[in-house]
């Protein structure tokens, strides 16, 4: 194939805009000699696109040298007899997991097989995995990674505005901005193309960060630009409490807004009248005063955006905080105007569409409710079954990882695009379920810490050797186009649940064309909360805008809420929250809060960035990141060995000393793994509404080490050892 293929960045939900064009053979026509044969297969190019227009970043500028990468999974991998893991043909490979699966149902029951999906699926890949759960599988166990991303402000989305999606306006509104509140979240270095569109507010001087970190996005507000808040970590919610204080007090709603357009705005007077600011500050640390000018900003009737990000979602009362922001948003009646808006920010590369089609435990195609008859009905009709065959909701991420390998428990787990050993909170535990199964089956494009864990693991083809659709974090559909071949060894996952739907004898149709499955998908949504009914191949191919809900014959949906909100009533909902003192315990006095997070150069686990040599060498390891004076009370030095450690863990790594975070915290990256892994030492706690862990904050003691060991890298893999 020698033509330009025209797709997006396989990381983030930004995707970035991109044109893949083919490298020469890598045999020499005129002396056959070999050229090197891990040379990418491709050469990058951004394009033109409203969301990155034209820019990219590290990430996606180097995206193609893992097509090629010498660790790249070449053939299927058969746990053998030695504990070893084997090369086995494709046949040896499935027929393995269809008889494993077929005794383990057999002996334990439908629900003893889990499925494990991620948020970096296609849409058509996690239509189909939905599918194959409920029918091939008969389970109901089946959940996603997005859980650790989207779910509390999904939650709070679903209850406020009685619909989720992550931003209800495009991306390029914010150009117009003269006030944009970012909470949590650091765009500079998670999706460096984003920051463009701050340029408005910063010339206006209202782009506002908060942030107990001092990070790349909180340093763009210098220059008179913004303003910078550095609450105490795990104080969002009394923050914003409080703004809502000054917002009411202060005569700053908008109130023909409220009264046309909300319900429930008397409970949330009343719900926040013992936050007045001296208050908020004495628990945040952020002044009073600053408080005070900041609600007048937001409220000063320009063109205002409030946006949350996972630092202030990624707690066991992150779906409260989310509704706390909304319900600021929603006082100063900026969801639905135009120029104004409350969004969050996506932030796995379909995080959205991943979260829509079927892949979390209560959910079926077009964000439909599992337990709703008239949605059981409807799917079942398209996929020629009867609705009693479906199974009922299962349950979310960390209980379903809590079910491995225990009595009455999940025996069997397919991971399909997640690797939990890094990803999942109080990874230790999770290990050890991993550990306990009758079969583990991981599909990857490498050996992740998950895969080298596996019983079968299946190679699959990666984001430039296949077709398909995501949407963005905007709720825009999008084509990923193929534009090289796929290794001759690698199969794509359509086909993997073609194949084995077959051999566990499901008569339900499993297509392998990826535009076939979109065509099903497009039936299974129509008339739901994310119709995706009105949009179609053709129409992505043209480059036309596909803002979802966009029933057939409709032009779709851009923004939302713009006339109602998705409630029956039309209205939204403004929901009384309140800070729980227990939500999480307090620091001791030889205890910190840790905070964790990204870097530029990696993404997620780290399972794909880790392994190109550029990303590797800026990034090669965990910096466990300090104050100078919180590093002097504990006797280290810049670069020092050190120990993070708790009850469920500790995290061995080199301290790094910064005046960009608070002496009562520190902060590590949780894209690494083994003795790395940040979730070694994060809570499997929950959110109560979203079943969000606590991965934000998290009590730890941080010490020197004297015996320190110098660390190797792995040379067959290119990752940290």
């Amino acid at each position: 194939m020698t033509s330009p293929a025209d797709t997006h960045c396989p990381y983030c939900a930004l995707q970035c805009a991109m044109t893949l064009t083919t490298t020469s053979s890598t045999t020499d026509a005129a002396t056959g000699a070999q050229v090197d044969a891990h040379a990418a297969p491709v050469t990058v190019e951004g394009r033109d696109f409203p969301t990155n227009r034209g820019g990219l970043c590290k990430k996606g500028w180097t995206s193609a040298e893992l097509l090629r990468s010498p660790s790249r999974l070449g053939a299927p991998l058969l746990r053998g007899a030695d504990g070893a893991l084997h090369e086995a043909s494709w046949d040896e490979a499935l027929d393995l997991v269809a008889t494993s699966l077929r005794g383990i149902r057999s002996e334990h029951g439908a629900d003893a097989v889990g499925v494990f999906g991620g948020g970096g699926l296609t849409n058509e890949k996690s239509y189909l995995l939905g599918k194959f759960a409920r029918l091939a599988l008969a389970t109901s166990r089946i959940d996603y990674n997005g859980r650790y991303c989207m779910s509390s402000a999904a939650a709070a989305g679903n209850r406020a505005f009685g619909v989720d999606r992550g931003l209800p306006f495009p991306l390029e509104d914010l150009d117009g901005a003269d006030t944009i509140l970012l909470l949590g979240t650091n765009v500079a270095e998670t999706m460096p193309p984003f920051i463009g569109h701050l340029a408005g507010a910063q010339a206006a001087g209202g782009l506002v960060v908060v942030d107990p970190r001092r990070t790349a996005t909180a340093r763009l507000t210098d220059d008179a630009k913004g303003l910078h808040l550095q609450p105490a970590p795990g104080t969002d919610l009394p923050l914003l409490l409080g703004l809502i204080h000054v917002v009411i007090a202060e005569r700053l709603v908008d109130v023909d807004y409220v009264e046309a357009r909300t319900v429930g705005f008397d409970r949330v007077r009343r719900s926040v009248a013992a936050w007045w600011p001296e208050r908020v500050q004495s628990v945040t640390g952020v002044a009073a005063l600053t408080i005070k000018r900041l609600a007048r900003r937001l409220a000063s009737g320009g063109n205002t955006f409030v946006l949350t990000g996972r630092g202030v979602e990624q707690h066991v009362d992150g779906t409260d905080t989310a509704t706390a922001a909304i319900n600021l948003a929603l006082l100063l009646g900026l969801p639905g105007r135009a120029g104004s808006g409350y969004g969050t920010l996506t932030g796995q590369g379909n995080g959205q569409g991943g979260r829509e089609h079927g892949q979390k435990c209560d959910q079926l195609p077009g964000y439909r409710k599992i337990v709703d008859p008239e949605a059981r009905a409807h799917v079942a009709r398209v996929w020629g079954v009867d609705p009693a065959d479906l199974p009922g909701p299962g349950v979310p991420a960390i209980e379903l990882l809590k079910l491995l390998g225990v009595e009455g428990g999940v025996r069997a787990l397919m991971v399909h695009g997640s690797n939990l050993v890094v990803s999942s909170p109080n990874a230790r535990e999770v290990r050890e379920g991993l550990g306990r199964l009758d079969l583990l089956v991981v599909c990857d494009f490498f050996l992740s810490e998950t895969a080298a864990m596996a019983d079968v693991v299946l190679p699959i083809t990666q984001w430039a050797e296949e077709e398909g659709t995501m949407t963005s974090l905007e709720g825009r559909v999008i084509r990923r186009r193929r534009a090289v071949t796929p290794p001759p060894g690698v199969r794509d996952e359509l086909w993997i649940l073609h194949e084995l739907a077959r051999r566990l004898d499901c008569t339900a149709a499993f297509d392998t064309d990826p535009g076939t499955v979109f065509e099903e998908l497009r039936l299974a949504s129509e008339g739901g909360i994310a119709d995706y009914s009105g949009i179609d191949y053709a129409m992505l191919d043209r480059g036309d805008a596909a803002y979802w809900p966009y029933p057939r014959g409709s032009h779709g949906t851009p923004r939302l809420f713009a006339d109602r909100f998705a409630h029956a009533d039309g209205r939204a909902r403004l929901v009384p929250v309140t800070v729980r003192e227990s939500a999480r315990p307090a620091p001791g006095s030889d205890e910190i809060t840790l905070v964790t997070g990204r870097l530029l150069e990696h993404y997620q686990s780290g399972a794909q960035t880790r392994r190109v040599p550029e990303l590797l060498a800026s990034q090669p390891e965990a910096l466990a990141s300090m104050h100078p004076a919180t590093a002097e009370r504990l006797g280290i030095d810049d670069g020092d060995e050190v120990e993070v450690a708790n009850h469920r863990g500790v995290v061995r790594c080199r301290a790094r000393l910064t005046p960009d975070i608070r002496p009562d915290a520190v902060f590590l990256p949780f894209h690494y793994g083994d003795a790395q892994a940040a979730n070694l030492l994060t809570s499997d706690e929950v959110d109560p509404i979203s079943s969000m862990p606590e991965f934000k904050t998290n009590v730890v003691r941080v010490r020197r080490v004297t015996d320190a060991a110098p660390r190797r890298l792995a040379e067959e893999t290119g990752v940290l050892a």
